[in-house]
Order: C-alpha cells, then structure tokens, then sequence
C-alpha cells in the first residue's frame, strides 16, 4: 500500500497573526462606542429623570451625573483607542494621534450650560469636536478604503470603499449642518435638530471602523 504524498494533503490553514487580530478588535471597539453613545446617552438620561432627548449630545455633559460620566468615558475611551491604533503610514498615525487630542478636549472642556454666557471652554469644546470630526471624516475617505498590507484584494473590497467613503461624505455633510444652525437664535426651533446631526455623525463614524474591522460580515469577504 502506497503512502500519500505530502502534496495531497489538505494544507492547514495559517493561523491569523495576532497583532491582526489586535488590530480588528480595536477597530470594533472604537466603533461600537460610536454606535452606542447617543442611545446610551438618551437612555440613561431618562432613567434617572432627564426626560426626552435633549438638543446636542455635547449637552448631555449638563445631564443627570450617570449621563455625563458615559459622555465624558466614552470619548476619553474613543481617544485612548485611537491614539493606540496605527495606520498605514505615518498620515494615519497622526491623523489618530490628533483625533485622540481632540477627543479628550471634548471631554474636557465642556459646552456653556443653556442660558448661560459663553465661555473660552465652550470654544475650545467646538474647536476640538470639529477637529475631532474631520480626524474621522478622514479615515473613512481616505485610510480606510486603502487596502491593509499583505491583504490579497477581496471581492467585497470595493463594497465597503463605498460606505467608508459615504460614512465619510455623512460625516462632513453633518459638520456643516451643525455649523449653519449656529447661525440661527438659541430659541429657534432648528436647534433641536442638532442632537440628530450629531448623533448621526457619530453613528456613521461607529459604523465605518466596526466595519473595518471585519464586522457585520455582510460586507465581508
């Protein structure tokens, strides 16, 4: 009886290098928070008596205590993750190092409470959350649809360009409706549209770094 040849054999499938692994795990978390701070802001708020959705999410820092602790947890959180992450090339590492500054000083230094006079915090607040805005608007229109090295091009790769970049486009289209609004007394009824913009800012945000990293694998392969 012969013996089978090495080459007919089934070859064992590599295992996946970890720091890939790392890597995508990172990706998602970054994105589940995305996803799921608006909900849990608004969530929280009326669990504990701030009822209704309030007109920013920049607000909720003025929220019940729980409120503010998940606003202020989870930017710091996006920030420590995003000054981890490394990109391809050095624009991608400075482009997380910068979003992870902006971040933080989001956390920092809270929006004017309602009524009250603005102050050089409430500034610093809207400079960092549009510098933090672009930092992701970048990713999704440009690091992202690049393809990772030593990746082999995959059929769905072209797919998920097209939601990074249109995460992307959401993104900068919901900076300038933020920016406009500003433009409009601090009664108008439009400024409760803010919260919106902002949330859906973020969920796009969320949604384009989960998927990047290999999540909702729909758009995978």
């Amino acid at each position: 009886m012969s013996e089978e040849s090495p080459l007919d054999q089934p070859e064992t499938p590599k295992p996946e290098d970890p720091m890939v692994i790392s890597y995508r795990g990172l990706r998602k978390a970054i994105g589940l928070i995305g996803i799921a701070l608006p909900i849990a802001l608004v969530v929280v708020g009326n669990l504990f008596g701030d009822l209704g959705i309030r007109d920013s999410i920049s607000s909720y820092y003025w929220s019940v205590e729980l409120a503010r602790d998940v606003l202020v947890g989870s930017l710091c959180s996006i920030g420590v993750f995003l000054l981890s992450y490394q990109g391809v090339g050095w624009k991608d590492n400075w482009a997380g190092n910068l979003a992870c500054i902006f971040a933080v000083g989001v956390a920092m230094c809270p929006c004017s409470k309602v009524g009250e006079p603005r102050t050089w915090s409430n500034d610093a607040h809207y400079a960092f959350a549009a510098g933090l805005f672009l930092m992701l608007a970048y990713f999704c229109l440009v690091s992202f649809p690049k393809s990772d090295p030593g990746m082999p091009p995959l059929p769905k790769k072209p797919l998920r360009n097209k939601i990074y970049r249109a995460c992307g486009i959401i993104i900068i289209l919901c900076i300038a409706s933020i920016a406009l609004i500003g433009f409009f007394p601090s009664d108008h009824w439009i400024k409760n549209y803010v919260f919106w913009f902002e949330a859906t800012a973020i969920w796009s945000f969320g949604w384009s770094w989960y998927i990047k990293g290999k999540g909702l694998g729909l758009v995978q392969g």
